[in-house]
């Protein structure tokens, strides 16, 4: 997933600073980064607040980076 590697770049982080971030191991985050698995619905979610963008543009269904209105927890 090109975006994701593209947005953290963006960030400044690390492989291991982000993976950290979402709560999965290394070597998930690198196969994700690489197009080898798909990241669960909860990391999307965490991965579009992260990088204040929408799962929309994460996998590439828009190229509008900016975030849809959320909802207040």
């Amino acid at each position: 997933m090109k975006r994701i590697r593209e947005l953290r770049k963006e960030k400044g982080m690390t492989q291991l600073q982000l993976q950290m971030k979402i709560g999965i191991d290394q070597s998930d985050y690198s196969k994700i980064e690489r197009g080898l698995r798909y990241p669960t619905v909860d990391q999307l979610i965490s991965l579009a607040g992260i990088f204040e963008t929408s799962i929309d543009y994460i996998v590439e269904l828009t190229d509008k980076k900016e975030p849809y209105p959320r909802k207040s927890k």
